[in-house]
């Protein structure tokens, strides 16, 4: 006798106490995936004794993409049957916007000049500049820094809360240095002392600590391909 297939569902829904959970089958097409929730909705009873008369839904897409157009069909479809109300939407794939800021945010900028007293520099990514930062300049970076000259104004590395980036310098003479939100500066006595091929990075415990560059191949194993050479 030939085993009878069990058909996979393309919809599970699952109850919880905050609402409705709605799994969707990402392999399918969008048309039979509707025609599914619309089946399974008619079975389920109209009558509503939650608060407000709403259903609140929350749909789990794993690597389908919802365009606009079938977000409204869903929307529409929930409402209609069961009063339901989307209030999140959990999908794997990540839009192209979203695709461009992660691009920026490993993205290597590079920049040959030098930044004088008053000016900034800020950047998405990493910043490496070919060049000195005079005293009163300020170069910032959402991603590491590197300064392939001196480093004699400021430097703010993980300027929105990354506290794993490093800042590294040819001359490493600061007046202030910013990691994520740790922040050092030398008084005049510390500045008598330059740090050839110094590099600034935050350790377990939060104190900013100054070492050599070749210090990256234990501390920040991920950063210190680019100073391989240099051993």
């Amino acid at each position: 006798m030939a085993q009878k297939q069990i058909k996979k569902q393309n919809v599970l829904i699952k109850g919880t106490k905050d609402g409705l959970t709605f799994f969707l089958n990402d392999q399918c097409s969008f048309d039979s995936l509707i025609t599914e929730l619309q089946d399974k909705l008619s079975e389920r009873p109209t009558t509503l004794e939650n608060e407000g008369g709403f259903v609140r839904v929350k749909v789990v897409a794993g690597k389908r993409y919802l365009h606009e157009n079938q977000v409204e069909l869903l929307e529409k479809t929930l409402y209609e049957f069961i009063q339901g109300v989307i209030v999140t939407i959990e999908s794997d794939v990540i839009t192209k916007e979203e695709a461009e800021e992660i691009r920026k945010s490993y993205e290597v900028n590079r920049l040959v000049k030098v930044v004088r007293s008053g000016q900034v520099v800020e950047v998405d990514g990493d910043l490496l500049l070919i060049g000195d930062v005079n005293p009163g300049g300020t170069v910032k970076a959402t991603g590491n820094i590197f300064v392939m000259g001196k480093l004699l104004g400021m430097a703010h590395a993980g300027i929105m809360g990354n506290s794993n980036a490093v800042i590294c310098a040819a001359s490493m003479l600061p007046t202030q240095l910013r990691i994520g939100e740790s922040i050092q500066e030398w008084t005049e006595k510390e500045k008598a002392s330059i740090r050839i091929m110094g590099c600034a990075y935050v350790n377990d415990t939060g104190d900013m600590l100054i070492g050599r560059v070749q210090n990256l191949l234990t501390t920040r194993p991920d950063v210190s391909i680019l100073f391989e050479n240099e051993n």
